[in-house]
């Protein structure tokens, strides 16, 4: 028995090849009519958070926690500093559902290194705080995420740094109206075949 010999796919020359579909539409986001330019700023952002993933699970196992329960704690360590901080306060700053950084933050409770008191000025509301096991544990930390970060931003200038922040507080809100629209456009499509 024979196999069929495939036949070589014919190539195509280059100046015939009709041109990969636009992904972006914005003229801000086009040089030349090309959205050549933005593709390579997405794929280098995906690999930039995709290494700052591996990093923050890199000091999180450091210190023998999961990625988001240091997330976690480290915030609240920065955030008490500015007064007390509620389970509310502290999903709004990490943009998460109140549920879930309730049952992380009790994970962290059991483990010694957070403490839940009633807050002073609303009974119904608790704190949280850091424990001195935790703020050891942060500070023995602290070396290692210096010198680490210092190399993970090292592209970066004053001036760059300052403009980037500013960028990147605004990329959450494009992000959810992004995802939103896009549920959106595929629930129609499902709903059309």
């Amino acid at each position: 028995m024979s196999t069929p010999v495939l036949q070589k796919e014919q190539r195509i020359p280059r100046r015939e090849r009709k041109p990969a579909p636009l992904t972006a539409s914005r003229p801000e986001l086009l040089s030349g009519g090309s959205d050549a330019d933005f593709r390579t700023l997405v794929h280098s952002m995906l690999a930039f958070s995709t290494r700052l993933e591996s990093v923050r699970a890199g000091f999180a196992r450091l210190v023998g926690l999961t990625p988001i329960q240091y997330t976690m704690l480290i915030s609240v360590s920065h955030l008490e500093s500015d007064g007390a901080v509620s389970v509310n306060m502290l999903a709004d700053h990490l943009q998460l559902s109140g549920a879930f950084v309730t049952i992380e933050t009790g994970k962290l409770l059991r483990k010694g290194l957070l403490t839940k008191e009633p807050d002073s000025g609303d009974r119904r509301r608790v704190s949280l705080k850091t424990t001195p096991t935790a703020r050891a544990l942060l500070e023995s930390l602290s070396p290692t995420q210096v010198a680490v970060n210092d190399v993970l931003f090292d592209f970066l200038d004053a001036s760059g740094f300052r403009q980037l922040l500013k960028m990147a507080r605004q990329m959450p809100s494009s992000a959810n109206r992004a995802l939103s629209l896009l549920h959106y456009l595929a629930e129609d499509k499902e709903r059309a075949r």
